[in-house]
């Protein structure tokens, strides 16, 4: 069998005018990550990352706290959706800055509402894929990891919409029910996954085993 380590970016720039970019955080979450790896003895022979900056400055940290020298597959249908675009699918008026704890939940429910519209296909946002598309782009990201590296290790960097599709695909859930899963990936977690030839197998999701010190407790992160 093969194994998959499926990992969201660190900590990006929330709230920021570019939030595709790791923020200080975000890179020592990664750092770390690959230390741990690096101190348990894990090694990947492959790794693909999506397109996005976060994604891979991800890889890069990961890659300095392991030690790697890989050279890592783009693969652009492992990148995120557009929240922005997906908000203002049901909300076209600008929204105020999310600095407070209640206009953080109102972004969040919107953003609920808006993904669960874009999967039933009622609703377009701007310069996105159909949800159907979307995700077969994650989809066919795993036939290639099986097809192609078998009885491998392989390491994939991603993002929450992504992953929590990755996952329900697996588990045979629906589009829907991969949104509360989506909300709940943390900055930098590990779903891991054993996989043949034809099927993967869900091991573990959403573990952060590197910050499982007390003086790590605030590296855990959501956004």
């Amino acid at each position: 069998m093969g194994t998959l380590y499926l990992v969201r970016h660190g900590q990006a720039s929330f709230g920021a005018a570019d939030y595709d970019q790791l923020s200080d955080l975000g890179h020592r979450q990664s750092v770390q990550l690959g230390r741990y790896w690096a101190s348990r003895g894990v090694k990947v022979d492959a790794v693909i990352t999506g397109t996005l900056r976060r994604q891979q400055q991800t890889w890069a940290g990961i890659a300095e706290g392991a030690g790697w020298k890989h050279e890592a597959l783009a693969w652009p249908g492992l990148n995120e959706y557009d929240s922005a675009a997906v908000i203002k699918t049901i909300h076209p008026s600008p929204l105020p800055p999310a600095n407070t704890p209640e206009l953080f939940r109102h972004h969040f429910r919107l953003l609920r509402d808006g993904l669960s519209q874009w999967m039933a296909g009622t609703v377009s946002p701007q310069g996105m894929p159909s949800y159907r598309d979307f995700a077969l782009g994650v989809t066919r990201a795993l036939d290639h990891v099986r097809a192609q590296h078998p009885d491998q290790n392989v390491l994939v960097v991603s993002s929450g919409g992504p992953i929590s599709t990755a996952v329900a695909h697996v588990l045979g859930m629906s589009p829907e029910g991969s949104i509360a899963l989506n909300m709940r990936i943390r900055n930098s977690s590990v779903c891991e996954f054993q996989y043949t030839p034809k099927r993967h197998t869900l091991l573990t999701f959403n573990t952060v085993p590197h910050l499982d010190q007390a003086e790590l407790n605030d590296w855990v992160t959501y956004t």
